[in-house]
């Protein structure tokens, strides 16, 4: 995906402030044996780049002044109410180093589990997106999570999915094999079942 920025020379709230007015939104460029640079993008291209999934997992072909760089966005800050990016983060991407990004988890098969097409349950996804690390051309737009064979009470963990070529899973809080998706009955439907089970049985003894 293609970026188009701008260096820019200002800095400070006012100058900030000053590119907003104009339609246009702070940034900044850094890592890599560069030093860092201060661009400015135009607010609504970056706006509406920002709801589509690829543009925060995937490298980014940024062009500055028609000079290009491989980025990755790292961060970016909203106004609290209005629909207003306010500042921007990019990260160099060096093709020989490795990258940790969040990559999201695409859930397919859903509805033909055994889980929701036999026992009419629910699947509840643990994890949205997944930490791996991984050299730029390995980075892949989403890693595919295959629900067809789930069952209720039974679950999938990063052990039972197969990463890409290249992609490791990065652990955190000690947990090497964390959940990503459980299935699991209704507590209403669970509670419907046991009071129809109970009633044949008030009858009889009523009898």
């Amino acid at each position: 995906m293609k970026v188009i920025a701008f260096a820019r020379k200002e800095q400070g709230s006012g100058a900030s402030r000053r590119l907003r007015n104009a339609g246009q939104t702070p940034g900044i460029i850094y890592g890599g044996t560069s030093a860092p640079v201060n661009i400015s993008l135009d607010h609504n291209a970056l706006y509406h780049a920002l709801k589509k999934e690829t543009f925060h997992s995937s490298i980014l072909d940024m062009e500055i002044d028609g000079k290009a760089e491989k980025v990755l966005l790292r961060d970016f800050q909203m106004h609290a109410f209005k629909q207003l990016v306010l500042h921007a983060d990019f990260q160099r991407v060096d093709a020989k180093q490795k990258i940790h990004v969040k990559v999201p988890l695409h859930f397919i098969n859903a509805e033909i589990s055994p889980a929701v097409k036999l026992s009419a349950g629910i699947i509840s996804h643990v994890m949205t997106d997944l930490d791996v690390t991984c050299l730029p051309k390995d980075l892949p737009e989403f890693v595919e999570i295959d629900l067809a064979n789930l069952e209720v009470g039974n679950s999938i963990h990063l052990s039972d999915i197969a990463l890409p070529k290249g992609v490791t899973a990065v652990a955190h809080g000690g947990q090497d094999n964390p959940t990503i998706a459980t299935a699991s009955i209704p507590a209403g439907k669970v509670e419907a079942e046991a009071s129809a089970a109970a009633a044949p049985a008030a009858d009889t003894e009523k009898k």
